[in-house]
């Protein structure tokens, strides 16, 4: 009686920093604009990057995030998607990756980006750092 063979597939992993780059290009692909970037591990123990990234629309947001999700799914499921259903700020959970998508005002009144000022940004492609809003019409 032959042996069945059985294949192995490993999943494909990324590094904490590689996840965090590529859920920027992911919202940059659905035209977000003002990401940022942060390496919040020597100051919180809650994730090793922040992704925070700035969307038009409820719509536009929730496109941001189904991007992200499905581009990451072959590296691993989301942990939790928090806020999708409204859009105007949603956050995805990846463990050593949290992902914030605002809606402008949403995201000054909160200020994430000040209170995680003390933790450096990562170096983003030059394309996506320049990637501002054009204009609220």
């Amino acid at each position: 009686m032959p042996v069945k063979k059985t294949k192995t597939v490993e999943k494909k992993t990324l590094t904490p920093s590689e996840r965090a780059l590529m859920c920027a290009e992911l919202a940059y692909d659905k035209k977000a604009y003002d990401i940022c970037v942060r390496d919040i591990s020597r100051v919180s123990s809650i994730a090793d990057y922040m992704v925070i990234i700035s969307g038009s629309s409820d719509k536009q947001n929730q496109a941001i995030a189904e991007n992200i999700r499905t581009g990451l799914k072959k590296y691993g499921k989301v942990n939790d998607i928090e806020g999708a259903n409204d859009g105007k700020w949603i956050v995805m959970d990846y463990g050593d990756v949290l992902v914030h998508i605002f809606h402008d005002q949403i995201r000054k009144y909160y200020d994430l980006d000040g209170l995680w000022g003390m933790a450096p940004e990562l170096e983003l492609p030059p394309e996506i750092k320049a990637a501002r809003k054009e204009s609220d019409f």
